[in-house]
C-alpha cells in the first residue's frame, strides 16, 4: 500500500468499475454525436473572474466551493467547478460563432471540482459529459437537449428517473418577480446569511433543502404568475414539443438550479433511488451569460450530466451494463519456443484490430490461464513445443470450455470470423 491516498472527497477509477464509467460517457456522447454536436476540451481551470462573472457572486459555487490558487505570476486562478462558462469563454475565443453556422453545438466530457462535504454521490471531484448549443434562441434547442439525455438514460436502461421542468422568465419579467419574491421572504424567519441571499439572489432561496425554510416557503409567490406572454409561449411550446416527442416530464414551479446563469426553461433531471442526493444531471437556457463575461449577445442553452451519479443511478436500479470485452484473445505461452511465436501472433491479431493480450513472466499453464480468466477474453490461444511441432494453437472458448486445435496460419482468419 502506499504512503498516500486519494485526497478526501475524490476518488479512483479503477478497473473493472471504470469501464462502466466508460459506458456511460459514451452512451451519454452517442446521440449527442449523432446530432451534431462537435467535442470541445477546455482547460482544466480558468481565470477565477470567469466563475464570479458567469456562475454568479453570490452562489455557493463561487463563495465557498471554488478551489482557487494564485499563479507565481500573481494570476488568481480557479479549478472548473463546472463546464458551461468555459465552453461559452473558448466559443468566443475561437470565433465559433462568426462562422455563420448558428447554433454551434460542443458537447465536452471531464472532471471538474468543487469543495463540499463529501457524501454518498456528492464529491468534490466528479465527472460530467455536457452539451450547449450557443447562439439561437428557439425552443425546439430546449427540447432537443432535453430529448437526447432523456434518449441516453434510457439507453442505458435507466427507467426511475423523472424530468423536473421550470421556466424562470427572462430579464423583462423576472425582476417583477424578483422584487414580489424579496418583499415575501423579508418577512420570514430565516437566518443572516439566508437573508443575505435574499438581497443578492431571492430564486436561491426557493432552492434552499432544509425543511424548516421550506415549510415557510408554502405560500411564497409563483414564478409563473409573473411570466411576460413571450415566456408562456415559449414555455409552453418547449412543452408541447416534449409531449409530442413522448418524453414524460413534471412541471416544478421551485425549480431554479444553483446557478445564477439561467433564463427560461430550466430542467433537472432526478432519481428516486439516491437519496438526498438525488439529481443526477441538469441544465436550462442561459441568454445573458455571453455577455456577461464580455461576449456579444448569444441566446444558448444546454446541459450537464453527472457521470458518477447514473453510475450510481445504474447500481440503485440494479442495472449491469453489457460491456464489451476488454481483451478478446489471450495468448498463454508453455516454453520459449511458443512464448515467441504467440507474441508475433498476438501483434497481428492487434494490427488486425482484434484486442488480445498475453501471459507475460513466464507463468505455468494454471497460473496464466487464472489471467486469462481474471481478464475476461472471450478465447485463450495456449501452444507448447508439441502443438508447434505439429504447426497448430489450442484455442479455447472460455464460455463453454471447448478446445480444439487451429492451424497457426489461420489462426487470424478463425479469430475474426468467430468475433465477427
Amino acid at each position: 500500500m502506499s504512503t498516500f491516498q486519494a485526497p478526501k472527497g475524490t476518488y479512483d477509477l479503477t478497473p473493472p468499475r471504470s469501464a462502466t464509467f466508460l459506458a456511460v460517457r459514451e452512451a451519454i456522447a452517442a446521440p449527442l454525436r449523432d446530432s451534431g454536436y462537435g467535442y470541445i476540451e477546455t482547460p482544466g481551470f480558468e481565470n477565477v473572474e470567469l466563475f464570479a462573472r458567469g456562475v454568479g457572486e453570490s452562489t455557493d459555487i463561487v463563495t465557498k466551493e471554488m478551489y482557487t490558487l494564485t499563479t507565481k505570476g500573481g494570476d488568481q486562478l480557479a479549478l472548473r467547478p463546472e463546464g458551461t462558462a468555459s465552453v461559452l469563454r473558448a466559443a468566443l475565443e475561437a470565433n465559433l460563432h462568426k462562422a455563420g453556422n448558428l447554433p454551434v453545438k460542443l458537447w465536452y466530457s471531464g472532471s471538474y471540482y468543487r469543495y463540499e462535504r463529501p457524501q454518498a454521490g456528492r464529491y468534490r471531484h466528479f465527472s460530467q459529459v455536457g452539451a450547449e448549443a450557443i447562439g439561437t434562441e428557439d425552443p425546439v434547442l430546449d427540447a432537443e437537449l432535453i430529448i437526447l439525455a432523456d434518449q441516453a438514460y434510457r439507453s442505458l436502461g435507466l427507467r426511475q428517473f423523472r424530468i423536473l421542468l421550470n421556466s424562470l422568465g427572462d430579464k423583462e419579467c423576472r425582476p417583477v418577480y424578483r422584487e414580489a419574491l424579496q418583499s415575501f421572504l423579508r418577512d420570514l424567519d430565516l437566518d443572516e446569511e439566508t437573508r443575505r441571499r435574499i438581497e443578492i439572489n431571492p430564486l436561491r432561496v426557493l432552492d434552499d433543502k432544509r425543511a424548516d425554510v421550506q415549510k415557510q416557503l408554502t405560500d411564497a409567490p409563483k414564478l409563473r404568475d409573473y411570466l411576460c406572454d413571450a415566456c408562456k409561449a415559449y414555455h409552453e411550446e418547449v412543452r408541447a414539443l416534449l409531449t409530442a416527442a413522448g418524453v414524460v416530464f413534471e412541471d416544478d414551479e421551485k425549480l431554479v438550479r444553483g446557478l445564477d446563469y439561467y433564463t427560461r426553461t430550466t430542467f433537472e433531471f432526478v432519481h428516486d433511488g439516491l437519496g438526498a442526493q438525488s439529481a443526477v444531471g441538469g441544465g436550462g437556457r442561459y441568454d445573458g451569460l455571453s455577455e456577461m463575461i464580455g461576449g456579444p449577445e448569444l441566446p444558448s442553452v444546454g446541459w450537464a450530466l453527472g457521470v458518477d451519479r447514473t453510475v450510481l443511478a445504474l447500481e440503485a436500479e440494479g442495472i449491469e451494463l453489457d460491456l464489451p470485452y476488454t481483451t478478446s484473445v489471450y495468448a498463454v505461452p508453455l516454453g520459449e519456443e511458443a512464448r515467441r511465436a504467440l507474441f508475433g501472433v498476438v501483434t497481428g491479431l492487434r494490427r488486425a484490430g482484434i484486442a488480445a493480450d498475453f501471459a507475460f513472466g513466464g507463468r505455468g499453464l494454471k497460473g496464466a490461464m487464472k489471467s486469462a480468466n481474471r481478464s475476461g477474453a472471450r478465447y485463450a490461444l495456449v501452444a507448447g513445443e508439441r502443438d508447434l511441432a505439429e504447426g497448430v494453437v489450442q484455442l479455447k472458448d472460455m464460455e463453454s470450455g471447448e478446445q480444439s486445435a487451429v492451424p497457426l496460419a489461420e489462426v487470424e482468419a478463425e479469430l475474426a470470423k468467430r468475433l465477427g
